[in-house]
């Protein structure tokens, strides 16, 4: 008789394309642990670019989902967003808990340079902003991760909230683009 551990079963999960890694869950979420979110944030241009590297054209305009943003949309939307989160940290620094305006995502991601510009001005543009919102955030003290602003619709969020929202952005919009190159044999 053989005393060899019998193989795993295949795991059953399965992953909801609209949640590769899972929900954003603000209570759950550590938001003590800057240098692991300051590390997320760093790397997404490059691991934003690895993911979309080699993709034709088709393949840049294939929905990561049925009803979902196309692979070139979601490249240009963590742009938009990210261009967004950068200014209200900056804003939370230097106002006392501003009101910051929200935006239609949705509607940005319809606009036509969403859905014809090559990804690489967004991945240039990530390159800088990233670089420049790491360097902001690693001169924080604690006092100031504590700083925040007013979301109309979120409510009061720290930046310490908001870094681990975003760090948590990077990984799922680019796990959308490594579970569909996964699912299409890419």
């Amino acid at each position: 008789m053989s005393t060899a551990a019998a193989p795993a079963a295949p795991s059953s999960a399965v992953i909801d394309p609209r949640y590769p890694v899972g929900r954003f869950r603000r209570a759950e979420a550590d938001i003590t642990d800057h240098d692991a979110s300051l590390a997320v944030l760093a790397a997404l241009p490059e691991n934003l670019r690895a993911a979309i590297e080699g993709l034709s054209t088709a393949q840049l305009d294939t929905p990561y989902r049925d009803g979902g943003w196309t692979v070139r949309q979601l490249v240009h939307h963590l742009a938009d967003s990210h261009m967004n989160a950068y200014i209200r940290i900056r804003l939370a620094l230097t106002e006392d808990w501003p009101i910051i305006k929200p935006y239609d995502e949705k509607l940005w991601a319809e606009l036509p340079d969403a859905l014809t510009a090559p990804p690489d001005l967004s991945l240039r543009l990530l390159d800088a902003l990233h670089y420049r919102w790491v360097l902001l955030l690693r001169s924080l003290s604690e006092d100031q991760w504590q700083r925040g602003y007013n979301h109309p619709e979120n409510g009061r969020q720290s930046i310490a909230e908001a870094v681990a929202l975003y760090a948590w952005h990077c990984r799922h919009h680019t796990a959308h683009i490594t579970e569909l190159r996964k699912r299409m044999g890419w």
